[in-house]
């Protein structure tokens, strides 16, 4: 015990994998949470988020600023619900999930998340690759070479690997201290890049109608908090039982809510008069161009660490999700496979393909439909669980805890499978009008036009599951002899979630 508590310092290798952690060893606050979202939501990328609102749904600066509102504070006031799950088990998103689907049943959910998480490391590791090109360009005037692209790749992941590498402690401090920096850096950009803004146009561009403000809420929920849903519990674990569950989905709505209302409304802005930032497939140069020469260093360096920011946690719960899906080995060595996953991935980017940024993007998002229906039937879950049994948690042999019926959570896994088959009947995949990957044969319905696949898959997902969980004697007996024992422990939950 005294090994894990002194690996839970800032600097030192957490030594902890997947292994709930006992209460002795819980600490923190809620504001954690406020810090940890705030990281992930700090990258100036956000902007071109915002310029689709007005793009491609036409919406004026209120309505743009709404949407931002209700979309961003709202999906990550279900991250932080979600992250309850943490606190009460102690153990990562993806190895509670074991309780809700089975030891072989949650196979998949793992599965897709893992692929979702390496999938968008790859996407940040080759923006901020060019973004240092970039830089190195302008500071030094070296132009881009195969040695330097690759130079730029390792510099980045070698900055990531050390964050996620060290653990939980030392990403908790370096979330609130490199926030702050960044934040001040993104602060001065966004000064220079409201000057740009053709005022008169915003004035005078007419409200979009109501359906296509709820569309933009779908969008903007379904592009951040939604993405992040399935990893709340990784950074609330280590967390006291006692904290209050409704600080953690304050402090997690305002963390990511405040840095996102700023940037998509600012996307918005910028866009009133220009829609080249929503429609240009290089967003870092698109910004950039758009400022005084002499900020293009301070823009890059700020463009590079909120990349940063938002990596170092993407690829810390992927390494934790690896060893859930059953590599047994190390949380240090299965990040180290993750970040070796995502360079190769960087060079195919960046070295090899032609065309592959947006085949690439269309594939995560198709993997958005599973990783949605996970969240309906987890959140339903939490719902009527109090407690998990550690040692379930981590026992997957046959006959074990949850193991359920052959390993499987039947109302959980099927709950889950056909939410999965509605949400890809409203979703359309496609790299552009010509290049059309998925059609489901809702998808030009008012809902799959509106880009609102999502939010049914999630609720197809919930309400299923929540009719067919009581069916299943071996999952609610299960349930309720945890509780049971959890009411009886010393520390034990006393405030609601």
């Amino acid at each position: 015990m005294s090994g894990s508590r002194t690996s839970e310092r800032v600097g030192a290798v957490e030594t902890r994998g997947i292994e709930p952690v006992p209460d002795g060893e819980r600490h923190g606050r809620a504001s954690q949470m406020f810090w940890t979202w705030f990281a992930a939501n700090i990258s100036i990328l956000g902007l071109p988020l915002g310029a689709t609102l007005v793009a491609f749904r036409g919406l004026n600066i209120w309505q743009a600023a709404l949407v931002a509102v209700i979309g961003a504070f709202g999906s990550f006031a279900l991250v932080g619900a979600l992250s309850i799950a943490g606190k009460r088990g102690g153990a990562p998103a993806l190895t509670l999930s074991r309780a809700v689907f089975g030891a072989r049943g949650n196979t998949g959910p793992t599965l897709v998340t893992w692929l979702s998480r390496v999938g968008w490391e790859t996407i940040n590791t080759t923006t901020a690759a060019y973004a240092l090109l970039s830089l190195l360009a302008i500071a030094f005037g070296v132009r881009q070479n195969t040695v330097l692209t690759l130079l730029c790749l390792l510099v980045f992941i070698a900055c990531t690997l050390l964050i996620s590498g060290l653990g939980h402690a030392t990403i908790m401090w370096i979330n609130r201290w490199a926030t702050c920096l960044f934040g001040l850096l993104n602060l001065l950009v966004m000064g220079f890049l409201v000057a740009t803004v053709d005022w008169t146009k915003v004035a005078h561009a007419p409200a979009a109608p109501l359906s296509a403000v709820i569309g933009g809420i779908g969008v903007i929920a379904a592009g951040t908090g939604i993405g992040w849903a399935n990893a709340g519990a990784d950074y609330a674990r280590y967390l006291p039982r006692r904290i209050p569950g409704g600080r953690l989905v304050v402090a997690s709505a305002a963390g990511a809510g405040i840095p996102l209302m700023l940037l998509i409304s600012l996307g918005s802005l910028l866009s009133a008069g220009d829609d080249s930032l929503a429609t240009s497939a290089d967003p870092v140069s698109a910004i950039n161009t758009m400022l005084p020469s002499w900020m293009s260093v301070p823009y890059l360096i700020a463009a590079f660490g909120g990349l940063l920011l938002s990596n170092h946690l993407s690829v810390y719960s992927a390494g934790l999700t690896l060893v859930t899906l059953g590599l047994r080995t190390r949380r240090t060595v299965a990040v180290g496979i993750d970040v070796v996953l995502t360079f190769a991935g960087g060079i195919y980017f960046m070295l090899v393909a032609k065309d592959f940024y947006g085949p690439f993007t269309t594939f995560l998002t198709l993997l958005a439909v599973p990783i949605t229906a996970w969240v309906g039937v987890f959140a339903v879950d939490m719902l009527r669980r109090r407690a998990y049994d550690a040692e379930g948690l981590m026992d997957t042999r046959r006959g074990s805890r949850y193991w359920y019926r052959g390993g499987f959570a039947w109302p959980a896994v099927a709950a889950w499978a056909v939410a999965i088959v509605v949400g890809l009947l409203l979703t359309e995949a496609k790299t552009s009008d010509t290049d059309i990957w998925f059609s489901g044969p809702f998808s030009h319905s008012w809902l799959g036009a509106n880009g609102l696949g999502w939010a049914v898959t999630f609720a197809v997902s919930a309400v299923l599951y929540a009719l067919l969980r009581p069916l299943d004697r071996t999952v609610t007996d299960e349930a309720a002899r945890v509780d049971e024992a959890a009411r009886t422990a010393p520390e034990e939950e006393t405030i609601p979630a």
